[in-house]
């Protein structure tokens, strides 16, 4: 069975979107949007892609139409230019100029949701991650869909059975897994990522654990953010 075909995560419930992939990825391998190593971000994209339909996470079609861009423009760039060809321009900036606009978006409504609501304080939900962030010298950042990929593909390294993402008959349900969890900060408050992921689990209950953490994502059960300094990811039962 593959990573419990009875249970799909949405990525339009968790709010993440192609540009929000090519913006991580963008960032994680540190280049300039105006200077996009084409080859390497739609390898790396089109990974990400099989890896989330390895684990039931829906697939938009948006993702998909992205991919083709993504394709298109790497194979315009592989062709040797003609000299009887009018298109000068660089084939990246096809896709260069929505992720401008998009960034600016992204960044206009960040700070609008920085501001306080009118007669209550942005955290008043969540004291825990309120006295978190009161008790931090560095500062701490919201973490998307992507970034808890990468910290999982980290935890799947450390585990020695090597082979497919699957579900055992005999592992846990992502609904109890929940629970588990939940009973967990009913006990800490908050919980650093790795912390839910015990070092004897095999790989099924690993990946149990990421699906029911989505899932509470999903839920808006909690909020997850990642120290700017020490990159540790913490989760805040809401």
């Amino acid at each position: 069975m593959t990573p419990d075909e009875h249970y799909r995560v949405s990525l339009e419930d968790i709010f993440e979107g192609p540009m929000d992939l090519l913006v991580h990825l963008i960032k994680k391998h540190e280049v300039d949007i105006y200077d996009i190593p084409i080859a390497l971000i739609t390898e790396q994209y089109l990974e990400y892609l099989e890896w989330m339909k390895a684990m039931n996470i829906d697939v938009a079609g948006e993702f998909l139409v992205m991919a083709s861009t993504l394709t298109q423009i790497k194979s315009r760039m592989l062709l040797p230019a003609h000299e009887d060809e009018n298109e000068d321009e660089d084939p990246r900036l096809e896709i260069i100029r929505p992720l401008e606009e998009y960034l600016q978006i992204k960044s206009a409504a960040e700070k609008l949701s920085q501001r306080d609501l009118l007669g209550e304080d942005t955290f008043v939900r969540n004291p825990g991650l309120e006295d978190y962030l009161l008790n931090r010298e560095e500062a701490v950042i919201d973490v998307g869909l992507f970034e808890l990929i990468d910290a999982f593909h980290k935890i799947l390294e450390n585990i020695t059975s090597v082979g497919r993402l699957e579900i055992n008959a005999g592992t846990i349900t992502v609904r109890d897994r929940i629970v588990q969890i939940v009973d967990i900060f009913e006990t800490k408050g908050s919980v650093t990522f790795n912390e839910l992921f015990s070092k004897n689990a095999d790989k099924s209950e690993v990946v149990v654990t990421f699906l029911a953490i989505l899932e509470m994502v999903r839920l808006s059960l909690v909020r997850i953010a990642q120290h700017t300094r020490t990159g540790i990811i913490r989760l805040f039962y809401l």
